[in-house]
């Protein structure tokens, strides 16, 4: 059970859910209250959901929450699991309800479809994809129906299909899963009939050989979207056509300044709520990335590069005003916030920061618990 440390309450403020690395018998899901206007998070509390809880995803009534365990055996075989957990409307707190399997290894995403029937995830040693029926009280059934990828890419961590990412179009028609080992984002009709994800004759969208596609976000207008490619550090702009379920690269850019020379591999991508900025992370060089978004072009124009205040920024996520960027530093233990220059997207500082063991998923929502007070 999550246990409850009181915080203030203000209309300037969120709840903040925390993913992490964790053993099992470890509390790996953490609770804040974020204030806005401040930057500050105050813990609420935590809960044990079993080991790395690495990504997270709430419905849209924010009843429940689910989350991957990256883990890879999982009741004796070599999976994962998705474990699913019901939210009190007046502390934010989780209660446990099931767990199923992955059917994959090491799941690292998870996403619902647009009407909170199935929640997909991707497996990054499985290789492979696929949805688990919600049922009506919260629960997950077993997956309905799973796809494996194949092939490699000229990299040495594309030995083989990861999938990274699984997401739904803004249309609920199709899903996208970025493979990183296959330089591919695939294309599924998502088939709420059979309960199955129907392959596309071909690839959504193929990136540059060796490129690493991690993640994909769409542009709050529809037709734009984003992929941030970890192995060779850029990010690529696409356009999207919503009738054939495909994507148009429009542009091609470095996530690094141009005298940078050491290691580096991109993680997190997100679009501003206002649709005007578009961040990425890098994790060695340790900034985030801001370009303003050119409409209806889609170009980007680099604005920034800001560090992270520590070291692997796995994670972020941006408040539903568009006023803080929060950061996840995985290697040093911290969560960071920015504030957003709502002119020119640039992020500074607000000087507020809290320590949690290997943060790696953010999730901000509204704070419901003032509607049950």
């Amino acid at each position: 059970m999550l246990t409850s440390e009181k915080g203030p309450q203000s209309k300037e403020e969120y709840l903040v859910y925390v993913g992490t690395y964790a053993k099992p018998e470890e509390d790996s899901i953490y609770l804040y209250k974020l204030n806005v206007s401040t930057g500050a998070l105050t813990r609420l509390g935590s809960t044990k959901a079993g080991a790395n809880p690495s990504y997270l995803t709430l419905d849209s009534r924010r009843e429940h929450l689910y989350a991957v365990n990256e883990t890879t055996d999982f009741q004796g075989k070599a999976s994962g699991a998705v474990s699913a957990f019901a939210i009190d409307q007046k502390s934010g707190r989780l209660a446990f309800l099931n767990q199923q399997s992955a059917l994959g290894s090491a799941p690292c995403y998870i996403s619902l479809d647009k009407m909170n029937r199935y929640a997909l995830v991707a497996s990054y040693l499985g290789g492979n994809v696929g949805m688990l029926p919600i049922e009506p009280n919260g629960e997950l059934a077993p997956i309905a129906d799973t796809q494996q990828h194949t092939g490699s890419g000229p990299h040495k961590n594309q030995n083989a299909p990861h999938a990274h990412c699984i997401l739904p179009d803004p249309a609920n028609r199709f899903v996208f899963a970025v493979d990183l080992g296959t330089d591919k984002v695939y294309g599924y009709q998502l088939d709420a009939k059979e309960d199955a994800l129907e392959p596309m004759a071909m690839p959504a969208f193929t990136a540059a050989p060796g490129a690493g596609p991690r993640h994909l976000t769409f542009h709050p207008g529809g037709q734009l979207a984003y992929l941030i490619n970890e192995l060779n550090s850029t990010i690529t702009a696409l356009r999207y056509d919503e009738g054939a379920g495909t994507f148009q690269e429009i542009q091609t850019l470095t996530t690094l300044p141009p005298d940078f020379k050491g290691i580096n591999s991109c993680a997190d991508i997100h679009v501003s709520p206002n649709g005007e900025f578009l961040y990425g992370s890098n994790r060695g060089h340790d900034s985030l990335v801001v370009y303003a978004i050119d409409i209806p072009s889609g170009r980007l124009t680099l604005v920034q590069h800001v560090p992270t205040q520590g070291q692997k920024p796995r994670n972020f996520t941006i408040d539903p005003t568009g006023q803080l960027v929060l950061v996840a530093n995985q290697a040093t233990n911290n969560i960071v916030t920015f504030r957003v220059d709502r002119e020119t997207g640039k992020l500074t500082p607000t000087g507020k920061s809290v320590q949690v063991p290997a943060p790696v998923c953010l999730q901000v929502v509204e704070d419901f618990t003032r509607r049950s007070a």
